[in-house]
């Protein structure tokens, strides 16, 4: 049975993956961040979590990342900060985790000759498109804080690969959202604010995005591992297709058969030069190299996301949430 470590496995996207990894045969690992009650996140209720091995640690530690490593085959390296406005008002905090931290991982991985590692990326890192829909030859362009961290951990990742044929991939997804995901994230923060409030606070609405469901992008893993076309590569995940978010407003309210107003508050717009107006995936390279395609439409995603969050969110936390956010 091969051993598969997912950084950050706890969380949102990395949650997904360690069941899914487990269904498909790998005996798996989770590190994540050492937390005094060993809280388990989101695989805390999970009905497979018996079947993986949890390792707390942080990141940013070199000998704990290298102890998690030891004797595993595979690594997904998922651990990161991702909250976009928070980059704005602790850079060097993104520094540490996503940088440093793909550094430990990387160098770890090298020490123990691990047969194969994936790092995550995103989208954030081409900043507005350019094009109708950005290839993986897109240009870079770091519009905040968060995706000047991950343009330098994809950078580290390949000067790895170049410099001492470390076995990298690198995975660039496209706004993933589904069950699961922060309260923070466009989606979930409308769905919520449609279900407990007379209406909805958000910032910009005509902003674009390829929004991918978390069960496509947790399947697309798994074939990246499998290709070896893929070493010393970025491979794009996403739909390619773009929705703006008065788009998702409107599937919500279609959903709930309910009408919200909405309210643009000018404290959830980013700075003017770091806004990415628009993001779609073209995703051809790995349709071509791969059997792997998306499957969730965007209107399914949304309603499973909504009978998510009404089994899993009280209408007490949305109260308390959107109180932070208007005082952050």
């Amino acid at each position: 049975m091969k051993k598969l470590l997912i950084t950050g496995g706890t969380g949102f996207v990395g949650s997904h993956l360690a069941e899914k990894a487990v269904k498909k045969g790998y005996k798996v690992i989770v590190f994540d961040r050492y937390n005094p009650n060993y809280n388990l996140g989101n695989l805390a209720n999970s009905t497979l979590n018996k079947n993986i091995e949890f390792i707390f640690g942080d990141i940013r530690d070199y000998d704990s990342v290298v102890k998690a490593v030891s004797k595993v085959n595979y690594v997904f390296h998922l651990a990161a900060l991702i909250g976009i406005p928070y980059s704005y008002y602790s850079p060097l905090a993104y520094i540490k985790t996503n940088v440093e931290g793909t550094y430990n991982v990387l160098e770890a991985c090298k020490e123990k000759n691990i047969d194969q590692v994936i790092v995550t990326s995103t989208s954030e890192v081409y900043g507005s498109g350019q094009t109708t829909s950005m290839s993986e030859s897109h240009k870079l362009s770091a519009q905040s804080p968060y995706a000047a961290s991950k343009i330098s951990a994809d950078n580290i990742s390949m000067s790895y690969f170049k410099s001492y044929q470390s076995p990298v991939k690198i995975i660039r997804p496209f706004n993933c959202f589904g069950p699961r995901q922060s309260l923070r994230a466009v989606i979930p923060t409308i769905i919520s604010q449609a279900l407990f409030k007379k209406q909805i606070d958000i910032g910009n609405t005509h902003t674009t995005r390829d929004y991918t469901y978390v069960e496509d992008l947790a399947e697309s893993y798994f074939h990246v591992l499998k290709n070896k076309i893929f070493f010393g590569n970025v491979v794009n995940i996403g739909t390619n297709k773009e929705n703006k978010i008065s788009d998702i407003i409107k599937i919500v309210q279609k959903n709930l058969d309910k009408k919200v107003k909405i309210i643009k508050r000018t404290e959830r717009v980013r700075p003017s030069k770091s806004e990415v107006t628009r993001l779609r995936c073209n995703n051809n390279y790995i349709i071509k190299n791969s059997s792997w395609k998306p499957k969730i439409t965007l209107e399914k995603g949304i309603l499973n996301t909504t009978e998510w969050i009404k089994k899993n969110v009280s209408k007490e936390i949305i109260s308390k949430y959107i109180v932070w956010v208007q005082k952050w």
